[in-house]
């Protein structure tokens, strides 16, 4: 069951409200206050006394509002009561939920502010893993295309890793997992616009730094087969003919059938040259350990 069905359903405003404490006492309007003379012994101020909703009215309104997709005016509602009902179960309860509202109506930051707030204050109560999904999934929402700055994909990436390594048994681990995967193949496909950039400026040594970083930490994505065969076109117009071979044979290694490595081998063909792998090699040494492509996820 997914965390709001269980909040708008069986688990509801679980347990007895609070009691209400004590009343707040609230001055009346400002004109009334102005127009009072305290040197006037005739005159007798009255202070207005408000009582603060009980909890579970407060809470059943923005749960309400969820409801109606009022999600803004739902995160305003769950916030009043840390306000109102500070370090209370209810006060607990409605932070998770702003989080969760903010998150529904795409107010992103505002739902990465109220999870990590959550997280500081309750960090092992049973929604302290749903607290890190939402605050990894407002990130990860937020990832943009390849041509565009990545930092919200790094972000993604490294609050979904926590949340696998915090809580690897939890319902959101598996979903985490691949958001992950997806998060990295955005980067890796960056890396590789980068370097296809640099390629075709002639600025080889730019060119393998990008490819390489898509070989030594996205090698589970879908670009890895391509940044290895633009590693042997750079590494062959350098002169550097042994890593364009360990480039080409890797390639061949755990990819056998892909078009990749078909143009791999004719560009070593043409150059009169055959695909040989170097076990010495920085590329050889980032498959090591790799599962083969059978093996392959994403």
């Amino acid at each position: 069951m997914s965390f709001a069905k269980a909040y708008l359903g069986s688990r509801g405003v679980a347990g007895r409200a609070l009691a209400v404490g004590a009343c707040a006492l609230l001055l009346a309007g400002c004109d009334t206050l102005s127009s009072f003379n305290p040197f006037d012994k005739s005159e007798v101020y009255k202070p207005e006394i408000v009582a603060n909703a009980p909890a579970e009215e407060i809470y059943n309104d923005g749960l309400a509002r969820v409801q109606k997709r009022d999600f803004e005016g739902a995160a305003k509602k769950f916030s009043s009561l840390d306000k109102q009902y500070p370090y209370s179960e209810w006060s607990r309860k409605g932070l998770i939920m702003e989080a969760y509202a903010n998150y529904e109506g795409g107010l992103y930051e505002e739902a990465i502010t109220a999870s990590r707030r959550y997280l500081q204050q309750y960090p092992n109560t049973s929604d302290a893993a749903y607290a890190q999904y939402l605050m990894a999934s407002s990130y990860y929402d937020q990832i943009p295309d390849i041509t565009r700055d990545q930092e919200k994909s790094e972000r993604a990436i490294l609050t979904l890793q926590e949340l696998v390594q915090r809580y690897p048994t939890s319902e959101y681990s598996a979903d985490a997992k691949k958001k992950i995967q997806v998060a990295s193949d955005q980067l890796a496909g960056k890396e590789l616009e980068v370097g296809r950039f640099y390629l075709q400026k002639r600025n080889y040594s730019g060119a393998i730094n990008r490819f390489r970083t898509v070989v030594s930490r996205y090698q589970t994505t879908r670009h890895v087969e391509e940044a290895l065969e633009r590693l042997t076109e750079a590494y062959m117009a350098m002169g550097i003919v042994g890593e364009a071979q360990t480039a080409a044979a890797v390639l061949g290694h755990n990819f056998p059938d892909s078009p990749w490595y078909k143009d791999a081998h004719a560009l070593l063909t043409k150059g009169g040259v055959e695909p040989r792998e170097n076990s010495e090699s920085w590329i050889s040494k980032a498959f090591r350990g790799v599962p083969q492509v059978g093996q392959r996820t994403g």
